[in-house]
């Protein structure tokens, strides 16, 4: 982590780009930290508030279309085959299938603030063919949404950014986990009151 700062110090917006792309792909790389820390540079002057979270999201939107496309070609024999070789194999998959089915194509929103399941989605989406459509609708919205958040924080916590790395490292599924109910509590509030609301128009 502490190279990955480094890089962000010295390059900014390429290597934010880069690294959300690069994680979306299924590497490594702690998103939700380095965007933390990106929002300590923004309170600090050294970034820009919007133009960070504008790179942020068109880099993790780019990682997750090309995953989108990457499942969409090799198909699921594929991942059946290969995938356990760089951790996407059939037990991943059915793994992030049940989570679709629980949750549908909000899936791919909730999905990037739970662990293990937003590196997965976009090969999923592409694997069943999910309309591209539908898919950008859900996962750009969901980026912006996810590096808003994380940048955000990470602008007012200030000097004390590196409060969230070491609650998020230690906590990391619960937190994760408490967040992705509350989204999801929110959503569906959200779609009762749009309900409720024609009703009451009829």
């Amino acid at each position: 982590m502490e190279s990955m700062i480094n890089y962000i110090e010295h390059y900014g917006y390429i290597v934010l780009f880069l690294a959300l792309m690069i994680e979306l792909i299924a590497l490594p790389i702690p998103g939700q930290t380095l965007m933390s820390y990106v929002g300590y540079l923004v309170s600090q002057g050294q970034l820009h508030w919007g133009l960070s979270i504008l790179i942020a999201t068109i880099g993790s939107s780019t990682g997750m279309t090309v995953s989108y496309w990457i499942g969409y070609k090799l198909g699921t024999p594929f991942f059946q085959k290969y995938g356990h070789r760089f951790y996407m194999g059939e037990e991943k998959l059915e793994k992030v299938s049940r989570w679709f089915q629980k949750y549908g194509n909000n899936m791919l929103m909730i999905g990037y603030f739970i662990p293990g399941v937003r590196h997965f989605t976009g090969y999923f989406s592409g694997i069943t063919r999910l309309p591209f459509r539908i898919f950008a609708i859900y996962t750009y919205g969901g980026a912006l949404i996810w590096t808003t958040t994380f940048i955000t924080i990470g602008k007012f916590l200030g000097d004390q950014w590196s409060v969230l790395y070491i609650y998020l490292k230690k906590y990391y599924v619960i937190s994760s986990i408490i967040l992705a109910v509350a989204l999801i509590g929110y959503y569906l509030y959200r779609k009762k009151a749009k309900k409720y609301k024609r009703m009451r128009m009829k």
